[in-house]
């Protein structure tokens, strides 16, 4: 006796697209993807076209001059220096307690909340870097000279208002702001030398 073949029964495919691609849609919104996150930073506004281009004068005593060669090595207004001094360095340039005549230069300010302040609002911490500069580098002489502003602003803050800087109001952080404003000038990258 011959024996049947048994027929297989087919399976119908032609909803298996419709399912992987709902289950393509399911991972895609339940899974989370990294974001790469970069500096806080507010660009200045766009210069107008028509804008004439000045050349601005300031006094010598009014810059702090930062710079980081392509051998990863700091320079503060000439002097080599290492960057754990940076940020106490950068306090006594900012503060100028005793209207030291190398250091910026102070003037009479009515400031909410404070009243009449000596305050050095001319000041400018100019941070340059050569080509060849490493990013780990720029990053971490950066993040110095704003933490240097974040402990000074910290420091008036708590003895005004018994906060921290980011605990003020609004008014409040614009009026420590006035005293203490945050003047960081990042150059174009240049050849400076060191290493090519």
């Amino acid at each position: 006796m011959a024996r049947k073949k048994k027929k297989v029964p087919e399976i119908n495919a032609s909803s298996t697209a419709d399912i992987a691609f709902l289950l393509l849609i399911f991972f895609l919104i339940t899974t989370s993807m990294d974001t790469d996150k970069g500096l806080a930073r507010r660009l200045p506004p766009p210069v107008p076209k028509d804008q004439e281009k000045k050349d601005v004068e300031m006094n010598e005593r009014n810059i702090l001059v930062v710079l980081i060669n392509s051998n990863n090595q700091l320079m503060v207004n000439g002097a080599p220096m290492q960057l754990g001094e940076l940020r106490k360095k950068a306090i006594e340039f900012i503060k100028n307690e005793n209207d030291d005549p190398n250091l910026p230069e102070r003037e009479v300010v009515d400031v909410e909340f404070f009243g009449p302040m000596k305050v050095s609002k001319k000041h400018v911490i100019s941070l340059q870097n050569d080509r060849g500069t490493e990013y780990q580098a720029y990053i971490e002489v950066q993040n110095e000279l704003v933490a240097a502003y974040n402990e000074i602003r910290n420091e008036i803050s708590k003895r005004k208002f018994g906060k921290t800087f980011d605990e003020l109001d609004e008014a409040q952080r614009k009026a420590v702001a006035t005293i203490y404003p945050q003047m960081i000038s990042e150059a174009e990258p240049k050849n400076y030398g060191g290493k090519k």
